[in-house]
């Protein structure tokens, strides 16, 4: 098994490397001493090779594996952020304790939970996982507006969309994070309830609004996930997978 501070190093490198498209990387650019046990045990693992040059070279193995890593950090920052109100510098800290928890397999879970997010708190990509192609598991905390019931209400998580109209627009309506919001139809266009205002939108807007799901019962009677019974779940799923 990778130790904690090894996976680290592991999730660096796949940042730098595979999504800063830097050409290379050297010990010293990520911290790495002369004393430091990680890299060898890195090199061991098959994980990373270094060249004669000294710099430091993912296998294909180390870039799934670094892939992995980066996809548990930022699933663990969502549900920090969406589900258990963690903010501000504790964040990423915690984070970081969360990632080696979310092992393969038990992330899906998380990720099925969340409503399979595409961006992290801070607006960096989510590595996708087989859970978002198939997209099976029906309870969720976090869920799209295309994904919710007409009566069905909660708060704005967070928007995601590299279209910056499509941004725009949701802002202009008022669409900000922790704004509540009601899906009131869903065909032919998505229309909600934010404030004493109705908005109608296209699917491909209402898949952008991430909604964290209420605690009450729904309109049409039946249950979002309670903040209790959410942690219930989510301690059940990391202890027993």
């Amino acid at each position: 098994m990778t130790s904690n501070k090894a996976e680290e190093i592991l999730e660096t490198l796949w940042i730098t490397l595979e999504e800063k498209k830097k050409s290379s990387v050297v010990a010293a650019d990520i911290g790495l001493t002369a004393e430091d046990t990680s890299l060898p045990e890195l090199i061991s693992s098959k994980l990373v090779t270094v060249a004669p040059d000294l710099k430091i070279v993912l296998t294909e193995n180390g870039r799934k594996y670094g892939r992995s890593i980066v996809r548990r950090h930022r699933l663990a920052e969502r549900l920090l952020e969406d589900v258990l109100d963690v903010k501000g510098d504790i964040l990423n800290k915690k984070a970081c304790e969360f990632e080696h928890i979310l092992h393969q397999g038990i992330d899906d879970k998380i990720c099925a939970l969340l409503g399979h997010p595409k961006l992290c708190p801070h607006g960096h990509e989510i590595p996708s996982g087989e859970c978002c192609e198939k997209k099976s598991l029906h309870l969720k905390i976090v869920s799209p507006l295309s994904g919710l019931t007409p009566g069905q209400s909660g708060k704005i998580a967070y928007v995601h969309s590299k279209d910056d109209e499509k941004i725009q627009k949701i802002i202009a309506i008022g669409g900000f994070p922790g704004t509540k919001i009601t899906l009131l139809q869903s065909f032919p266009s998505f229309l909600f309830k934010i404030g004493n205002s109705e908005f109608a939108v296209d699917e491909s807007i209402a898949e952008d609004i991430f909604v964290r799901l209420d605690d009450e019962e729904n309109k049409n009677g039946q249950s979002a996930v309670s903040r209790k019974n959410a942690y219930r779940v989510i301690f059940c799923t990391l202890w027993f997978g």
